[in-house]
């Protein structure tokens, strides 16, 4: 089995008093216990559903072979140590190491055609415009924009930290240069700077990043993703478990705690207030700040009291992001000899993006939207020593919740013949992708294990099995989720209320704690970094 990370919650409880409580311990939940860890030497006590902590980040064990659920790369973490990776080493300790991907960190497959994606924003115009000449100024164009609106989004997010009256006064102008770009769709941007479909197709590759097609995602969104990766990627090493492992010592260290099998029930209120915590089986645990990092949808759906959810900001009309399908491939062999490398692929039947998501939306029999393969074991330096001859890849696709919700009652491992004849179905046509784009792996597969969207909603407490928490639609954007709760005393991190994927996940613990500590955060971690 796997390392896990967090102690039993029913086997183990812990005593306070504890100056905050977090609930969730995805990157958002761990991140901002470490910064009130480290910034003001706080005792957070973190409290995780599932039997292990690390939300995404954490990685399982099948029959001898590792996988990560949901990190599959990581941008800014190598060369010079920018904001993103000071972050990192501040909640970390410094203890979390970087491997650099190859200099080719995303292909994107369309149809026939392959297209690289070079680290370094020079090398990323050069490879699009030797394929399409014709619109080399649009590719430019494209990119200018995507700096443009990368630029503007510190004010946009900086805004959620400010006290209330603050933010009143300056909040809409902040966050009014962002939203000149995030109001409009990705597929619109790109249209207005490239007129060839199969490049269009290609510049929005990365939608999978962030769960929505083209003609749905903000272009907010999908600049900060393509603007985090010009310079390349990186991956842990020594898995994805590792970011998860490297930040629990730094919460320790100020007398916190990270509990697992700690499901929490509900958000206590007292005198207007949140004041702690009810565990499911486990009683009461209170602290005079309480963070969630289970989500916008689970927090006010669920966690706060109903008499309480009216006052929370309205999300009507921005649903849940995209679920997912993930086949999880265990090989014989090792990444080198079977000629797998760290480049991450993703592949599409077409230029068409949007009808195929929505297609697939309709139809799971249709073909799918996209797969994505990603080779861990081609990334990590050392899965060979913990794995000697081995290797393993997954693959990845878009996928709706409405054909699994039938069976969202019943329990892990004891769905039922229909439901395991569906996944067996998926699971081999997934296969099929990947070997034929990788035959080499033919003959070589000794697990090949699916999971659906309800296998998110198990462990990760999702509802509809989303990946990226809300969807990453203009709507998403313009309503400006706060990290402050209406609610006196309950904070939000997480991506919903900055972006999606393990980076926004961060941004949003690190302006859940500006908020908490009335300070920049940010500001602070870079000063101490650069002294």
């Amino acid at each position: 089995m796997a390392t896990r990370i967090g102690t039993s919650w029913k086997q183990h409880p812990v005593e306070g008093p504890f100056d905050a409580i977090v609930v969730g311990s995805g990157i958002g939940g761990l991140g901002v216990a470490a910064m009130l860890a480290r910034g003001r030497g706080m005792r957070v006590l973190v409290l995780e559903r599932h039997t292990t902590a690390g939300g995404f980040t954490h990685t399982f064990e099948r029959q001898g072979f590792e996988w990560d659920v949901g990190v599959h790369y990581v941008g800014k973490m190598t060369g010079r140590r920018g904001s993103l990776r000071r972050l990192f080493d501040h909640v970390t300790g410094g203890a979390l190491e970087w491997a650099p991907l190859p200099d080719v960190y995303d292909r994107i497959v369309v149809g026939d055609r392959e297209f690289d994606f070079t680290a370094g924003p020079e090398r990323f115009v050069d490879g699009l415009s030797s394929a399409f000449p014709a619109e080399r100024r649009g590719i430019v164009g494209y990119l200018d924009q995507v700096k443009r609106c990368t630029r503007s989004a510190a004010p946009y997010f900086g805004a959620k930290a400010l006290p209330p009256r603050v933010a009143s006064l300056l909040g809409g102008l902040m966050r009014r240069g962002f939203l000149r770009h995030a109001r409009r769709t990705t597929g619109e941007v790109i249209a207005s700077h490239v007129k060839d479909p199969v490049l269009r197709a290609v510049l929005a590759g990365q939608c999978g990043d962030y769960g929505l097609p083209p003609g749905l995602s903000s272009f907010g969104n999908h600049a900060l993703v393509a603007e985090h990766y010009l310079h390349g990627a990186a991956y842990p090493v020594g898995g994805s478990s590792r970011i998860a492992a490297t930040i629990v010592p730094v919460i320790e260290g100020a007398g916190g705690h990270v509990a697992v099998a700690a499901d929490v029930e509900q958000v206590l209120v007292e005198d207007g207030r949140a004041t702690g915590v009810r565990i499911a089986g486990g009683g009461v645990v209170r602290a005079p700040i309480v963070v969630s990092d289970a989500g916008w949808a689970t927090t006010v759906g669920r966690l706060v009291p109903r008499e309480w959810r009216e006052r929370f900001p309205s999300v009507a009309g921005i649903g849940p992001s995209s679920a997912h399908l993930s086949l999880y491939v265990g090989l014989r062999g090792t990444a080198a000899e079977l000629g797998l490398t760290g480049t991450n692929q993703w592949i599409y039947g077409d230029a068409d993006l949007d009808r195929s998501f929505e297609r697939f939306g309709l139809d799971p029999g249709s073909p799918f939207p996209l797969v994505y393969l990603s080779f861990a074991s081609a990334k990590d330096p050392t899965f060979l020593d913990r794995f000697p001859g081995k290797a393993t890849l997954e693959a990845v696709t878009m996928g709706p919740y409405a054909p699994f919700a039938r069976w969202e009652e019943t329990r892990w491992h004891h769905r039922g013949p229909e439901y395991e004849e569906l996944k067996a179905r998926l699971a081999e046509r997934l296969l099929a992708v990947v070997e034929a784009r990788c035959p080499s792996i033919r003959g070589r597969v000794e697990v090949a294990e699916l999971s659906t969207p309800l296998s998110t909603r198990h462990f990760a407490g999702h509802p509809h099995g989303e990946i990226y928490g809300l969807e990453s639609t203009p709507r998403r954007f313009e309503a400006a989720l706060p990290v402050r709760a209406p609610l006196p005393g309950l904070f939000l991190t997480g991506a919903d209320v900055a972006t999606s994927g393990l980076t926004g996940a961060l941004a949003g613990a690190a302006l859940c704690a500006s908020a908490i500590l009335k300070e920049n955060t940010i500001a602070r971690i870079l000063k101490e970094g650069s002294s």
